[in-house]
């Protein structure tokens, strides 16, 4: 046990309970702070941070297994000396005085609970992770063609020049792309996008009323996940981290006794047992201190280069003014993703600098070169003040 938060009885407070749900979150922004750290003289490193819901998805599975089995609470809980019950009502029938809370007993879990829980600790916020990751991606992707339209061709002098006024050569990869595997890939995230917001406000939503009903003492349940899987967190008394302490020894025994061949093999396979052991016992406190050991020294490092030399921060300027479309220049079309000289989508478009409004490359191009000037605002540029936007990159 970490910490000893006081209180009244076993049922823990809102706020030991909000703590313990916290600390997966933190120590994950500690952890990615420490390796992002890390990495900058051992680039080895930033595969880790590629796949960081991966390594960190496989390091709670293994803390929160090791955690549920041998003392019946999640990694978090039981830094916070807390202990997970299943949850069994009896009918009160002789005193209709008695408390609602008085017909609930506890006892210890069982083996479906555990992995239930394994379920609801890792598997399900990795595969929120997941959701949201590709939510926000196509979100991005929503927003990025809401400004500059569907745009499924590079960038290629060959498909400027050799294409007509009227006439437009796909690319090759443009078979590629339509596949069925792509299709289907981009369905998938446009489902993701339009139902991700209603599940993720649902989620929110529960936990907001069950953390509110926890609160106010009308529930015993913190979490929808448990109270699904009818489980109660309690206070674990000092008998019990006893008896904890005394079955974990007990079940390392047993462990040890199970292992068979030769002496050698034995002593071999006890001491590789033993090590993992300790490496698990280890962990869960060395994690914990390491991490915000590095986020201390980020906070001392910090303060003291903001005390040495604080920068005045000025509000930024603010944008210029639009330029004003010419009364003889070709007014805009309605569709920002259009191209107001050929009226049709923008396929490589490109910004004349003077104004500041975009085109397709091959009508700007041919434009500039005849009239020396901005189709809109009649300003006088040139070829070389044409820029193709990367944007589709």
């Amino acid at each position: 046990m970490l910490f000893q938060v006081g209180g009244q009885g076993t049922r823990p407070t809102f706020f030991e309970m909000a703590a313990a749900q916290q600390l997966p979150a933190s120590l994950r922004a500690a952890l990615t702070y420490s390796i992002g750290v890390l990495a900058l003289r051992r680039p080895f490193l930033h595969r880790v941070l590629d796949y960081e819901d991966e390594f960190f998805s496989l390091l709670m599975l293994v803390l929160e297994t090791h955690s549920l089995r041998t003392t019946d609470a999640s990694f978090s809980e039981s830094l916070y000396g807390l202990r997970r019950r299943a949850v069994k009502i009896k009918a009160m029938k002789d005193d209709a005085r008695l408390n609602p809370g008085d017909g609930i007993q506890h006892s210890g879990l069982e083996k479906r609970q555990r992995v239930l829980s394994v379920v609801f600790l890792v598997v399900l916020p990795y595969f929120k992770s997941k959701l949201h990751s590709i939510y926000n991606k196509e979100r991005e992707a929503r927003l990025q063609a809401s400004l500059w339209g569907h745009v499924d061709e590079g960038f290629d002098d060959a498909d400027i020049f050799d294409r007509g006024e009227d006439s437009v050569i796909p690319r090759g990869n443009l078979d590629m792309e339509a596949s069925v595997r792509t299709h289907l890939t981009k369905k998938i995230q446009k489902f993701i996008g339009a139902c991700y917001p209603l599940l993720h406000a649902s989620t929110e939503g529960f936990s907001f009323a069950y953390q509110m009903l926890y609160l106010l003492d009308a529930t015993g349940f913190y979490s929808l996940g448990l109270h699904a899987l009818g489980i109660h967190v309690c206070r674990a008394t000092g008998q019990e981290l006893m008896d904890t302490s005394s079955r974990i020894s007990k079940t390392r025994s047993r462990e040890r006794e199970r292992l068979r061949g030769p002496p050698w093999l034995k002593a071999l396979q006890g001491a590789l047992l033993s090590g993992t052991y300790t490496v698990l016992d280890y962990a869960q406190t060395g994690l914990i201190a390491a991490v915000f050991f590095f986020k201390m020294m980020e906070w001392w490092y910090q303060s003291a280069e903001e005390r040495m030399s604080a920068p005045t921060i000025y509000p930024p300027p603010p944008p210029p003014p639009p330029p004003q479309v010419a009364k003889e220049g070709i007014p805009l079309p309605p569709d920002r993703t259009l191209c107001p000289l050929c009226s049709q989508r923008r396929v490589n478009p490109s910004v004349i600098t003077v104004s500041g409004f975009v085109f397709c490359y091959a009508c700007i191009f041919k434009y500039v070169s005849q009239y020396k000037r901005c189709p809109i605002t009649l300003m006088p540029t040139t070829v070389d003040q044409i820029r193709r936007l990367f944007h589709d990159v």
